[in-house]
């Protein structure tokens, strides 16, 4: 049985989510995500102005008169949401955790995906594949997914970005879109993440919190690493040992950025404390003039 306050946040969620996908998110999403190509529909009598080049010639010898084949668009697509679910996604400054700021997103992109007449699937991750749901259409399945994202309690505390990336290549056999949602705190996951870019529609969206970039200043603090279980000791009232630490994490982001640039991945990054919608649709009218 799922606990009461679950279907009440996901109640909450679908609510806060729904807005956005009926206002922004809907004709961004179709845009930019173009079906699998074009589809024979019917024939129809030739209009001045029509493409000669579609006439169909045998229906038009057995009529008489011009005809011409229509095609359509094949519009359905499969969307995976590839979300990281490792402990370091339950730490938050702000109003809520990477965790459940993470779930927002995903839950925007899953009924935009199904506003849309696509199918939705969801891979859950840690350092292992926690859980694993076949795409599928319809609001019941994207508010299932929802559950998942909300409900799940992980068996694992580590971040492997790699295992959750060559589980997608193994189940997606055809092309679709994934949106990677991580705090990509992790490594060795680039070559993975380079054979899913190709094959796959890739985009990543980063999640940080601000406390992770600009720590304030509560003196000596001893820091626990959620994942290893390791601590360390960190005087945020020296100057000097802050501008060394932001100057590392700045230098370790710039360059994760460089490297997404060098293969073409696709990547936003999203504080807790920012709305996610600017960002997206950015991104969106980015890849839709390209």
């Amino acid at each position: 049985m799922i606990p009461k306050q679950i279907l009440k946040k996901v109640k909450q969620v679908e609510i806060r989510t729904r807005g956005l996908v009926n206002d922004l998110f809907g004709g961004e999403y179709h845009s930019v995500f173009k079906g699998r190509g074009m589809a024979f529909s019917e024939v129809r009598e030739y209009q001045p102005g029509d493409d000669i080049r579609l006439i169909d010639w045998n229906v038009t010898a057995r009529n008489g008169a011009p005809f011409i084949k229509v095609f359509e668009e094949e519009r359905e697509l499969t969307v995976y949401l590839l979300v990281d679910i490792s402990k370091s996604g339950e730490f938050g400054s702000q109003n809520q955790l990477k965790q459940e700021f993470g779930a927002e997103i995903a839950s925007v992109l899953g009924f935009s995906a199904i506003k849309n007449n696509d199918k939705v699937g969801l891979l859950l991750f840690s350092n292992d594949v926690e859980k694993y749901v076949v795409p599928k259409k319809g609001k019941s399945h994207v508010l299932r997914l929802i559950r998942e994202l909300l409900y799940i309690e992980p068996k694992n505390k580590g971040t492997s970005l790699k295992n959750g990336l060559d589980y997608l290549l193994k189940v997606a056999k055809r092309k679709s879109v994934v949106f990677l949602i991580s705090d990509f705190i992790d490594d060795k996951y680039w070559s993975s993440l380079k054979i899913a870019n190709r094959k796959h529609d890739l985009i990543g969206i980063r999640l940080f919190d601000p406390a992770e970039k600009l720590f304030p200043d509560l003196g000596v603090l001893k820091v626990k690493d959620p994942e290893s279980g390791s601590s360390f000791w960190i005087d945020t009232s020296s100057k000097r040992e802050m501008e060394k630490l932001e100057s590392k994490i700045q230098s370790d982001f710039d360059a994760f950025q460089n490297k997404a640039k060098k293969i073409g991945f696709d990547i936003i990054s999203v504080a807790t404390d920012q709305d996610f919608v600017e960002p997206l649709i950015s991104l969106f009218r980015k890849r839709d003039k390209r």
